[in-house]
C-alpha cells in the first residue's frame, strides 16, 4: 500500500516554494508521500532543482488582476481550468491532507480539498495575512503563522504560530570552511545581497551606487549578490570595477555557504528570507518591496527592527551612499553587530518544519 499522501501548494515564489519543500522533507522523513503543486512560473523549477525527488504539477492559477483589468477573464479561465485539474489530480491521489503555503496558488486546491472534505491547512509567512488566508481563514482546518503578529489579524480565526519552515540544506558551516569552499577570504567583512527569489532590480541599483563608497572604505569587503537573472552582469562588472571580490548570482543553491560566510545582509523583507536570516543570527538592512501586496513587506521589516536585529529604509528614500553608511557602520562596529546578531537568532523558530508537519498529521488523523 502506498503512503498517505499530502498535497502542498507552494508555487508562485520562492517565498512559498522553499518552505513548501522544508515541510515535504519533514512529511517524507515521517513516511507520507508527496505532491508539489507549482505555478507555471520558470523560477518554480529552478528553485526545485537539486532538492529531491518530488512529484509535482502545475496550475495555471494566476494572481487576483482586479476587477477592471484586461486580464480579469482570463483570470477566471484559469481559475477554471486549475480547478478541473485540481479535481482530478484529488480524484486519482486521494489525499489525506492539502497544506496551502499562501499566495494566489492556495486558493484553488484549498476550495477543492474543501469541497471533497480533505483535511486542509494555510500556512501565512508574513505579518499580515494575505488575500487567500484572509478568504480562507475559517474555512480550513487549521491555521499556521510565521509571525505571531499575525493572529490579531484574522478576525478571530484559531491559529497555531509555527514559524516559517526552514529547507534542511540550511545548515551551519565553520566560517572558514564556507570562504574555503566560496573561494573568498575568511578574514574580510563579508556582505550578502539578497533580492529575493527573482532578484530585485532597486536594490541592486542601489548597490551599484554604493559599491564606490565601499571601495574607497577602509573595511574593505567582498559580497556574496544573488542579482537575479537580468542584473547578473552588470552588478558583476560594477564589483570588477572597483576591485571589489564578489560573487554574483542569479539563484543559488549554495546558500549555507553564503549565510555562513556572511557579517550582514542586505534584503527585501519577504518571510522566509528574514526567517534565513534570524536562523543564522544575521544583523541585516532591510528594504522592504514598496508594492508589496497589504504592504507585507514593511510589517515583516517592522518586526526585526522592533527586536533590534534589522535596520529598514523605504526604498524611495534610499541612496546607495546611506545604504553604504548603514553597511559600514554595521561592519565597523562589533558591539552592534553582536547585538543585532543575538536580537535576530532571538527570532528564529529552527523547528518549524517539525511543527507543521506535526499539524498536518493531527488533521490526517481527524
Amino acid at each position: 500500500m502506498s503512503p498517505p499522501c499530502v498535497v502542498i501548494a507552494c508555487g508562485g515564489t520562492g517565498g512559498h516554494l522553499l518552505p513548501g519543500l522544508a515541510v515535504a522533507e519533514e512529511l517524507k522523513r515521517r513516511g507520507k508521500g508527496i505532491c508539489l503543486l507549482l505555478s507555471e512560473k520558470e523560477i518554480d523549477r529552478t528553485a526545485l532543482e537539486g532538492e529531491g525527488e518530488y512529484p509535482w504539477e502545475t496550475l495555471p492559477t494566476m494572481g487576483w488582476p482586479g476587477p477592471f483589468s484586461t486580464n480579469t477573464p482570463i483570470f477566471f479561465w484559469r481559475l477554471w481550468r486549475s480547478r478541473r485539474s485540481c479535481l482530478s489530480l484529488f480524484g486519482r491521489l486521494q489525499p489525506g491532507a492539502v497544506l496551502g503555503m499562501g499566495g494566489f496558488l492556495s486558493a484553488v486546491p484549498l476550495f477543492v480539498a474543501g469541497e471533497r472534505n480533505i483535511p486542509t491547512l494555510l500556512h501565512e509567512s508574513n505579518a499580515v495575512p494575505g488575500l487567500v488566508t484572509r478568504l480562507f481563514c475559517r474555512k480550513v482546518d487549521r491555521v499556521l503563522l510565521g509571525f505571531a503578529q499575525c493572529r490579531a489579524l484574522l478576525g478571530g480565526a484559531s491559529a497555531v504560530v509555527t514559524g516559517t519552515p526552514l529547507r534542511e540544506r540550511l545548515r551551519k558551516i565553520p566560517r572558514g570552511e564556507a570562504a574555503d569552499a566560496l573561494g573568498l577570504s575568511a578574514d574580510r567583512p563579508t556582505i550578502l545581497i539578497l533580492g529575493g527569489s527573482q532578484g530585485a532590480r532597486a536594490v541592486n541599483r542601489l548597490l551599484q551606487e554604493a559599491v564606490g563608497a565601499l571601495a574607497r572604505s577602509s573595511c574593505p569587503v567582498q559580497v556574496l549578490h544573488l542579482s537575479g537573472l537580468a542584473d547578473r552582469e552588470a552588478c558583476l562588472a560594477s564589483y570588477r570595477a572597483h576591485r571589489i571580490p564578489a560573487i554574483v548570482e542569479s539563484f543559488s543553491h549554495r546558500m549555507d555557504l553564503f549565510y555562513s560566510l556572511a557579517d550582514v545582509a542586505v534584503a527585501r523583507a519577504g518571510a522566509a528570507t528574514l526567517a534565513e536570516v534570524a536562523f543564522y543570527g544575521l544583523p541585516s538592512i532591510l528594504i522592504p518591496f514598496p508594492y508589496a501586496a497589504d504592504n507585507h513587506q514593511r510589517a515583516n521589516a517592522k518586526a526585526f527592527v522592533e527586536a533590534g536585529a534589522s535596520l529598514s529604509y523605504d526604498q524611495g528614500a534610499l541612496s546607495g551612499e546611506v545604504l553604504a553608511t548603514a553597511v559600514e557602520e554595521i561592519l565597523n562596529d562589533a558591539r552592534k553587530r553582536q547585538r543585532m546578531s543575538e536580537a535576530a537568532a532571538s527570532l528564529a523558530r529552527p523547528d518549524a518544519a517539525r511543527l507543521v508537519a506535526e499539524e498536518v498529521e493531527r488533521c490526517m488523523r481527524r
